[in-house]
């Protein structure tokens, strides 16, 4: 039992999808407008899985990552806040016959791992949802579920433009959206005035006073980071 002043991850913040129906509209519309599969080998080549390992990934949504992941891995342990997005990533995996992925409701924060020691977690689009001091908190979790030598890949909206230029930058991220989906426009919108990116500089320092190496950090265009990091072997 959390006390009751911890931070309450299980709270929908920015665009809430705890409809089956909206989440289903959301993973139809996400595999039109982005590379999953691009993505997700990227992630399965950057952690060089080779069939014998425990991942876990944080935020897995619809499971689209886990549904590929879970052939290149021993175990996958797919967890989320949403109920609903869990729901449907399941019912996926059941028409695939996945069985080697585990399911459960939950966040950075209070997820508790009883599995065998982890090789590598994953997370996307996921640690924005945490004010900054969480963000802390939460990656310290991340860093002790890991065996030493394993690996975090982290992606997220991490701002890397010039403060000094945010109602342009700004302006722009959302003008370029709306030319691909009006809708994702106002999601967009929404993360920036509800939610919380945080810098480059202090992304960096957060994720080495959690304890990681950060082998590889890409900063392509202003608002979305990539991380590969690793837990120092013993």
């Amino acid at each position: 039992m959390k006390p009751t002043w911890y931070y309450n991850e299980m709270v929908s913040r920015g665009t809430d999808y705890t409809d089956l129906n909206k989440v289903q509209e959301y993973d139809e519309k996400m595999k039109k407008i982005r590379d999953i599969e691009g993505e997700c080998n990227e992630i399965i080549d950057s952690l060089a899985l080779s069939g014998e390992e425990n991942v876990l990934e944080f935020g897995a949504a619809t499971g689209e990552f886990a549904l590929r992941a879970s052939h290149h891995c021993k175990a996958f342990y797919a967890v989320d806040v949403s109920p609903a997005m869990l729901a449907y990533a399941r019912i996926k995996a059941d028409c695939k016959d996945l069985q080697n992925i585990r399911f459960f409701n939950a966040g950075f924060l209070t997820y508790n791992h009883t599995g065998p020691p982890l090789d590598a977690v994953v997370s996307q689009l996921t640690l924005h949802h945490l004010p900054d001091f969480w963000k802390e908190v939460a990656l310290s979790r991340v860093f002790s579920v890991l065996k030493p030598g394993g690996q975090f890949f982290l992606k997220d909206t991490v701002y890397s433009f010039n403060p000094a230029e945010h109602i342009q930058f700004f302006s722009n991220w959302i003008e370029e959206t709306c030319r691909v989906d009006p809708q994702i426009a106002i999601e967009v919108e929404t993360h920036i005035r509800e939610e919380f990116s945080t810098t480059a500089p202090v992304m960096e320092e957060i994720l080495a006073r959690a304890g990681f190496i950060i082998e590889r950090a890409e900063y392509p265009d202003g608002y979305l980071a990539t991380y590969v990091c690793k837990k120092p072997a013993e």
